[in-house]
C-alpha cells in the first residue's frame, strides 16, 4: 500500500492534524539545529575573542617592560673550537657571539672565566654578573647572594677586563653600574632571562 492510498483512509480532520503534527516535528528540529549553530557560534565567537586578547596581552605586556640595559648588536651565535680566533666582541663584556661548544654551568665562580664560555651561557638565556676584582668583599658577598639566590639562570665571576665595577649581561644587553644596586640587578634578571636563542634558564 502506498502513501496516497494510506492517506486516503484518514478523514480530511485527521490529515490536517497529521499535517501540523510534521510540521511542528520540522519546526521543533529546526529549532534544536539553530540553537546548535548559535552555540557553536558563540563558541567559535569566544575562542577567536579570547586568542586576540591573548595575543594583545603578550605584546602589552612586552611592550609595557622593556627590557633593561643597553641593546647590543647580535655578532651571531658560532661554535668554535677552544683557543680560536674570533672577530672581536663589541662589547664589554660580550654579550653575543662566536663561542665555545662548552657553556658555564649557572654559579657563582672566584675566579675568572673565559669569555667565549659565558657568552654560550648567555645564548642559553642566562644573566652574567661580573665585577672587578679589587672590588670590596662586601659588596663581592652581596653580588654572590645574588647568583646563589638565581643559582638556575646566573654566572657571577670577577673580570679584569671590565670598564665599570660590575657588568651585568644577557643575550644582546649590557648594563653597567658603578656601585652596588640590588634593585636593579634583579630587575635585570627578571627582564632579561630566557630572552635568547636557546631559553634554557630556570
Amino acid at each position: 500500500m502506498d502513501v496516497n492510498q494510506s492517506n486516503q483512509q484518514f478523514t480530511k480532520k485527521e490529515r490536517r492534524e497529521l499535517r501540523r503534527q510534521e510540521q511542528r516535528e520540522r519546526q521543533k528540529l529546526d529549532q534544536r539545529k539553530n540553537t546548535r549553530n548559535r552555540a557553536l557560534k558563540w563558541t567559535a565567537g569566544i575562542l577567536a575573542i579570547g586568542i586576540v586578547g591573548y595575543g594583545l596581552f603578550l605584546l602589552i605586556s612586552r611592550t609595557a617592560t622593556p627590557r633593561l640595559g643597553e641593546s647590543i648588536a647580535i655578532q651571531g651565535r658560532d661554535h668554535i673550537s677552544v683557543g680560536s680566533s674570533h672577530p672581536e666582541y663589541n662589547s664589554n663584556p660580550p654579550t653575543s657571539g662566536p663561542h665555545y661548544v662548552q657553556p658555564t654551568p649557572w654559579g657563582v665562580y672566584p675566579d675568572e672565566l673565559k669569555d667565549e664560555n659565558v657568552v654560550h651561557s648567555l645564548e642559553h638565556g642566562g644573566i652574567w654578573i661580573s665585577y672587578q676584582p679589587d672590588i670590596d668583599e662586601e659588596t663581592k658577598a652581596k653580588i654572590q647572594a645574588i647568583g646563589k639566590k638565581h643559582s638556575g639562570s646566573v654566572v657571577v665571576s670577577p673580570r679584569s677586563a671590565n670598564d665599570s665595577l660590575i657588568a651585568l649581561a644577557s643575550w644582546g644587553r649590557l648594563e653597567k653600574l658603578s656601585s652596588f644596586d640590588e634593585a636593579r640587578i634583579l630587575e635585570f634578571i627578571k627582564r632579561n632571562k630566557n630572552k635568547s636563542p636557546e631559553p634554557l634558564a630556570r
